[in-house]
């Protein structure tokens, strides 16, 4: 890990832009610790750029309350190489559902490669966070993809919880993988969400294997999330984490 840029924010935050290998990603931390915070790690769909003014909302929200934040970005996103076959795949997907055509194997063909190309990538981020002196764990995840987070929520044990937001396509043969979480989940769901299937986040929910799961179902589009889960989830946290 190098970094290469810090800020200081105005409510006291730092925000140090990093490097891992060529993966870009963002820390947020108090600059007033006294002692080794937990960490959650900030989901999103794309990149830091396209996605750094809700990222840093989060992510001060999540310093406020004692931990340590931090995100990368997704491969073939943002400033990263673009993948010809994702970008074929997101385009077939979007006039699939507008024409309300079955999706499976889109949806296959265009997530399940990200999962297998982000998550290993999440998990050496994580090797080099829980190495610096201001990061002591344990460690939550926290917002989308959801497949990535299912995956990571599966095969990294330093995760101790998660919040997912069931606001895109999961994979049909990651249901199986979902009986193996094991962790406290957490998901959000927009009912009305124009993106994403209902049915199949309610399945997925039903499959996971943890005892400790709660569901909070609002109504609303893809982005209308009300603002008071950022105060549940914070409490979710507190719960698992400290």
């Amino acid at each position: 890990m190098r970094f290469t840029t810090q800020r200081r924010l105005d409510d006291g935050v730092l925000e140090r832009d990093f490097l891992l290998g060529d993966v870009p990603g963002i820390l947020w931390t108090t600059e007033s610790a006294s002692a080794p915070a937990p960490l959650i790690l900030l989901g999103h769909p794309g990149g830091l750029r396209a996605m750094y003014p809700r990222l840093v909302t989060r992510a001060r929200s999540c310093v406020a309350e004692g931990f340590a934040a931090a995100t990368v970005e997704l491969p073939g996103c943002g400033d990263r190489p673009r993948s010809a076959t994702a970008d074929e795949a997101r385009a077939d997907l979007r006039r699939a559902v507008r024409a309300g055509e079955p999706v499976d194997e889109i949806v296959d063909r265009l997530v399940l490669p990200l999962v297998d190309a982000a998550v290993p990538e999440w998990r050496g981020a994580l090797d080099a966070l829980l190495a610096l002196p201001d990061i002591g764990g344990p460690v939550g995840y926290a917002g989308g993809v959801m497949a990535i987070g299912v995956r990571l929520a599966v095969v990294e044990p330093r995760i101790s919880a998660a919040l997912l937001f069931a606001g895109s396509f999961v994979p049909r043969s990651m249901v199986e993988e979902a009986r193996r979480v094991s962790i406290p989940l957490l998901v959000l769901l927009q009912w009305d969400d124009e993106d994403n299937d209902r049915q199949m986040a309610l399945d997925l929910f039903d499959a996971f294997g943890t005892r400790q799961k709660t569901l909070h179902a609002n109504t609303g589009g893809h982005t209308g999330v009300p603002a008071f889960e950022g105060e549940s989830g914070n409490r979710f946290f507190a719960r698992h984490l400290t």
